[in-house]
């Protein structure tokens, strides 16, 4: 879970809120492998990556997770487009949650872009919003009853935080990822995306069964729309955290 587990040291910190292999110049020599860039979702961090992000570090992958500023589409993926432009080389984007909404608008602007691996997250064409994905199909618990707003900020109730989002992962963990959380502008989840991912980029789809976030007939829904390869987790919407194995798994393929 988001927090719990840290880096342990397999990691620099550059930048805000960036992870990044130490010296990822000498590990592309040595492991010609595409940069993985691990964008994260609303109410939480880069730390919710920590889990697949050690792995991969641990595997001679080059990793970014970059800080997601939360600020609406348009705010995120540009404060993301000056983080990508300055990667050299094959990028893959893996996306969480809101974060599929950024890396669909990204892979038409940023170089040399792989594949696309939306884990338990949206898959969005154009003129779609968050709101709109997530209440396409019944299952979500997200709603008046399980979040607050302070001003223009919307946060997860801490009460709701583990049925949300970690049915099943140590309670302790959820308790810590739900009092770290990071505030989503509300309105974000009504901001359309302005551009489909381009069809020529292969795209793999996590679908987290156990998700009470965004239904798991979303995620399903919306993978085979993309022609997505599909992957299905028994997993609820924190995937990173409660099977990391099973994303890099994904990872690998897309690597491939």
């Amino acid at each position: 879970m988001k927090r719990a587990l840290g880096v342990l040291g397999v990691a620099a910190v550059v930048g805000a809120g960036v992870l990044t292999a130490a010296t990822p110049g000498a590990a592309v020599t040595s492991h010609p492998k595409p940069t993985v860039v691990l964008v994260h979702g609303a109410f939480e961090d880069a730390s919710a990556w920590a889990p697949v992000t050690r792995r991969l570090l641990a595997e001679h992958y080059p990793v970014l997770v970059p800080a997601v500023p939360l600020r609406g589409v348009a705010a995120d993926v540009a404060s993301l487009q000056g983080v990508l432009d300055s990667v050299p080389g094959p990028k893959i984007l893996v996306g969480h949650s809101y974060g599929g909404l950024l890396i669909s608008e990204l892979a038409g602007s940023t170089s040399e872009v792989k594949a696309l691996v939306y884990a338990a997250a949206f898959i969005p064409e154009a003129g779609e919003t968050a709101g709109q994905l997530n209440a396409r199909f019944p299952g979500s618990l997200i709603g008046p009853s399980t979040t607050h707003a302070v001003g223009p900020d919307l946060f997860v109730n801490a009460a709701s935080y583990p049925s949300l989002f970690a049915a099943g992962l140590p309670a302790l963990d959820t308790a810590v990822a739900a009092a770290g959380q990071r505030p989503i502008l509300a309105a974000a989840f009504d901001e359309k995306v302005l551009s489909t991912a381009p069809s020529a980029i292969a795209k793999y789809a996590l679908v987290a069964t156990r998700d009470q976030a965004i239904p798991p007939a979303a995620e399903r829904f919306e993978a085979r729309r993309a022609h997505a390869s599909i992957t299905e987790v028994p997993s609820p919407h924190a995937i990173a955290s409660a099977a990391p194995d099973a994303v890099v798994d994904v990872i690998h393929r897309a690597s491939r």
